[in-house]
């Protein structure tokens, strides 16, 4: 985080990779009414590379540091702990109590595949978060939690995996090595091996504390970050078009058909994004408004979720090239398209204002085996 002087702040418009040196120091002159600004020009032109703000050598040179230090890590510490949730591991524990507490106990029938959970912030959506997780017993506990979560900084077309533990202040998540290694040779040229996202993305991390909260501690783990499918959203068409995506897709479902009953499926999804913060030209209001038309829509997505059918929510996703901006558009397709036999269940629907003028929907959900037809 840099701090810029409010009469510098215009300044920053001449680093867009367009303008030149002459053109910042003529904006630089003209605010201070001085010739000599050749010190001005080089300490803002210093502070912003030396920070990492400027697309040049110093960035390049900091982000591969970064990126190397991530992959040559044995574990992956936790990047949200103390903000979005305690990090004393008592406060933590009764937190963790206090979001689930008045869950019912979940009937232990056998035929649960996975569960959708929000990735928004807990305190904001931990109704959400409770009526997925009360889902899960001990009897899931052996079970590897394939994390399916949206990868808000990833590459297109891209799945991100990693060999890395997870800690949290509850513990550390083991990450099940041997189907990771199997995945990445598997799925091909779509995955990008120790994704440097996983550093800071917080979709799989939340994921993680609910179920060692759940499952206990040491909870086995095979987290996947997908990046968006932006291409079948710009261009049309559906996301397996891509021959490397579509080769994903074939191997997860062989992952499945391959482990049955030992994995358990856990989508770390939000639904829209609406309002001031996310580029709208309104306020946006809980249920109220513009909010009540995106539920109705938000609804019609769903349908097509619970009904296990893909191209259906595709087609609802590529409606206005998806301007409810589902940020959880790409790992529900892809459980979608890469597990077969699904009956989805919508636990609890929510609308959140995450700031005053914005809001964000989410949901837990439930995914269990569909009845055989007669």
């Amino acid at each position: 985080m840099l701090i810029i002087p409010p009469v510098l702040v215009e300044c920053l418009q001449c680093f867009d990779g367009r303008q030149t040196d002459l053109d910042l120091r003529a904006v630089l002159v003209r605010i201070t009414g001085s010739l000599d600004v050749s010190g001005i020009q080089q300490n803002l032109t210093a502070t912003l590379s030396g920070a990492g703000f400027l697309e040049d050598d110093a960035f390049e040179q900091m982000r591969d540091q970064r990126q190397s230090a991530f992959a040559a890590g044995a574990v992956r510490e936790p990047a949200h702990a103390g903000s979005a949730y305690p990090a004393e591991t008592g406060a933590l524990r009764e937190t963790m109590q206090r979001y689930m507490k008045g869950s019912a106990v979940a009937a232990a029938d056998g035929s649960l595949v996975g569960i959708a959970a929000p990735h928004v912030s807990p305190e904001g959506g931990w109704q959400s978060y409770r009526e997925a997780y009360s889902l899960l017993g001990q009897e899931h506990a052996a079970r590897t939690c394939v994390i399916l979560a949206t990868s808000h900084y990833g590459a297109p077309e891209r799945f991100g995996l990693t060999r890395k533990d997870f800690s949290t202040p509850l513990g550390t998540a083991t990450a099940d090595t041997r189907l990771i290694d199997w995945l990445a040779a598997r799925g091909g040229p779509a995955v990008d091996m120790e994704d440097y996202c996983f550093a800071f993305e917080h979709t799989v991390e939340f994921q993680v504390v609910f179920l060692q909260h759940v499952l206990g501690p040491d909870v086995r783990i095979l987290p996947i970050l997908c990046g968006p499918f932006a291409q079948s959203l710009l261009n049309g068409g559906n996301p397996e078009d891509d021959e490397q995506v579509r080769r994903f897709f074939g191997a997860l479902g062989e992952l499945q058909a391959m482990e049955g009953d030992r994995l358990l499926w856990v989508l770390g999804v939000d639904m829209a994004h609406m309002g001031s913060r996310y580029g709208d030209g309104f306020h946006a209001r809980a249920h109220q408004g513009v909010m009540a038309e995106v539920e109705a829509r938000d609804q019609s997505r769903l349908a097509r979720i619970t009904a296990a059918d893909p191209a259906g929510f595709w087609d609802l996703v590529q409606e206005k090239r998806d301007d409810l901006k589902w940020c959880g558009s790409a790992p529900f397709y892809t459980f979608l398209k890469s597990i077969s036999g699904l009956r989805g269940e919508v636990l609890r629907y929510e609308q959140w204002n995450i700031d005053p003028n914005s809001v964000v929907s989410f949901a837990g959900m439930a995914f269990t085996r569909a009845e055989p037809s007669a």
